[in-house]
């Protein structure tokens, strides 16, 4: 690989005698890898771990396959699972995924959550928002608020609320350079620093969202100094709050000589790509902060269902579930949805997903989401097909099944080596095809 002089230079003079294995792995092939999700069933199956990781693989999964369809696993280069597992997010927690987008980090965040406490994931470009809302409903999520929004907005509603923010800054992709080497065309001497105020801006916004206790995990994708140890030293030093962590050094990860307690991974140590990743605190305690200055406690405004809903929903759900979804309703335009608790008022952020989507009202009936299906165990569906791995290939490919015996007519769960695939109508012997168009291939 071609790369650029200066950066040849500045990395010479930051390796010194580790230059030479440094720069040699940039001839070498990406390093692919994926995670296994615990939310999922069938995680007995596969083979070369990524060393001292939960779910961590390396190898290539197809986007084809059944495991990437129902959600089992995620593909996600090995280097930046390491964020993930620095975070370890507690159950029960708030959560912020600052730059969520397409869902990897915030996958991984939901693994360590089981479904309980909130993670609010954002993206502040519209497009890109929608690939993380797919993502998200793929791996079965269900307490997830899905934002499209700046740093600057989401901090005037979430003042001192989440006990921990996970930010990967947008940075200049040195450590990515070998998976994208597009990457490499956009690189100049000055573009870290450039890039670094764009960092400390949205940071500045993500620490007036940290509650007293909560935790700050900032990481790129690059080696800069610019970009990672003189960012985290202005944070330590803007905010008298804030103090830094120390991390320990797994994986290849190597201690960076430029700021104790943060880390480095470099090709050359590790199999995989390039990372920084730092760790701080917020040292306040609740009692520190004055009553201005706490949670806000306004809740989100509810819209409730008509009776008919209610109703079309009651049956539904008595009818073909086993699950106590739907303790937190909210209906949107005909679009029920079942919120994570603990929410403030929402009315002023673009949301792109609010929670989960349980499926949408029509003329006197009620049909369940793709999310909803994907989202529950077969165990807490009382209506439900198991098809094998050639009718999964035909219904991908969006055509009706023939089933071999004839069932009672309503909603079942479509249910694939152990996982939902979304919900389908059955009339008779005949599965109607009702997985989402946009999504539909030929196996």
């Amino acid at each position: 690989m071609e790369l650029p002089s200066q950066f040849i230079k500045k990395y010479q003079a930051l390796l010194g005698d580790e230059f030479k294995t440094f720069i040699e792995t940039f001839d070498d092939s990406p390093v692919p890898a994926f995670r296994v999700n615990p939310l999922k069933q069938g995680k007995q199956s596969f083979s070369d771990p990524i060393p001292n990781t939960l779910w961590g693989y390396y190898g290539k999964i197809s986007g084809k396959s059944i495991e990437h369809a129902t959600g089992l696993v995620y593909s996600q280069e090995p280097a930046a699972q390491m964020v993930g597992q620095i975070a370890q997010p507690k159950e029960g927690m708030k959560v912020l995924d600052l730059a969520a987008a397409p869902g990897g980090k915030t996958t991984h965040l939901l693994s360590y959550l089981n479904n309980t406490g909130l993670l609010v994931s954002n993206e502040i470009n519209t497009k890109r928002s929608k690939i993380l809302v797919e993502n998200v409903e793929r791996f079965g999520a269900r307490n997830v608020l899905v934002t499209n929004e700046s740093a600057e907005r989401l901090a005037s509603t979430f003042k001192d609320y989440f006990d921990m923010i996970v930010f990967d800054g947008p940075c200049s992709g040195e450590g990515m350079f070998r998976k994208d080497p597009d990457a490499v065309k956009y690189w100049h001497q000055d573009y870290p620093k450039e890039l670094s105020q764009l960092q400390k801006s949205i940071l500045a916004d993500a620490v007036t969202m940290l509650a007293p206790g909560g935790e700050l995990i900032y990481s790129t994708c690059t080696w800069s100094p610019e970009e990672n140890e003189d960012v985290v030293n202005w944070l330590v030093t803007s905010f008298d709050d804030l103090e830094l962590v120390p991390i320990a050094a797994v994986n290849g990860m190597t201690p960076s000589p430029l700021l104790l307690g943060t880390v480095r991974m470099y090709p050359h140590h590790f199999t995989g790509e390039g990372q920084f990743v730092a760790k701080l605190k917020d040292t306040r305690t609740s009692s520190s902060l004055s009553k201005s200055q706490g949670r806000r406690k306004q809740k989100q405004k509810q819209v409730r269902l008509t009776d008919e809903q209610q109703s079309l929903w009651s049956s539904f759900k008595n009818e073909v579930l086993q699950s106590d979804l739907g303790t937190n309703l909210q209906i949107f335009g005909d679009n029920l949805y079942d919120l994570p608790d603990g929410l403030p008022d929402l009315s002023q952020l673009k949301i792109a997903r609010n929670g989960l989507h349980l499926g949408t009202f029509k003329k006197k009936r009620f049909e369940p989401s793709f999310a909803l299906g994907l989202a529950l165990s077969p165990e807490e569906v009382s209506q439900k097909i198991e098809i094998g791995i050639e009718q999964f290939k035909d219904y991908v490919a969006g055509n009706p099944l023939t089933l071999e015996k004839t069932y009672a007519n309503g909603w079942y769960q479509v249910v694939v080596n152990g996982n939902g695939l979304g919900f389908a109508k059955v009339v008779g012997s005949q599965l109607k095809n009702y997985y989402p168009k946009g999504l539909r291939y030929k196996g």
